[in-house]
């Protein structure tokens, strides 16, 4: 066997369906869209829910219950290892020198250091939270956790 000779197996290749090729070609002149309509237009679509203008479903139905998701505290999560390589030993740690090292990105209410990996600088950590498991062992290495 030669790879000149290697060819898929039957049927696991499928032709591209070839719209707008002419009547011959079984799928010209509307080109599978039917004929006129929202749906033949290019560009076209109905969101998820829609129901031709009658008053959809979920808005008939009555609202019940509450969600408390909307203020739910929101916490950027950074590792020891990520620590490990970003700062320098002696290092202040805060959200702002997180942000400045690309480690903390997104709009959050609180940054948390997890303990996930091992340190071995002495660092001075100033964030909202931090896991037991990391404050041990940022103050085993000879560092400081102060909650802010």
């Amino acid at each position: 066997m030669r790879l000149h000779d290697l060819k898929p197996n039957r049927g696991a290749v499928k032709r591209r369906k070839r719209i707008g090729c002419g009547e011959s070609s079984g799928h010209g002149k509307t080109s599978c869209k039917g004929n006129k309509g929202q749906k033949a237009r290019s560009g076209s679509g109905i969101r998820p829910g829609f129901e031709g203008g009658q008053m959809p479903l979920f808005r008939r139905l009555p609202k019940k219950g509450f969600s408390n998701a909307a203020f739910k505290t929101k916490f950027e999560v950074v590792n020891l290892s990520s620590l490990e390589k970003a700062f320098e030993d002696g290092a202040v740690v805060d959200e702002a020198t997180l942000r400045e090292k690309g480690l903390v990105n997104r709009t959050c209410d609180a940054v948390k250091i997890l303990g996930n990996g091992d340190i071995s600088r002495k660092l001075t950590v100033q964030v909202s939270h931090v896991s037991s498991s990391a404050r041990e062992k940022i103050e085993k290495a000879g560092g400081t956790v102060a909650s802010v």
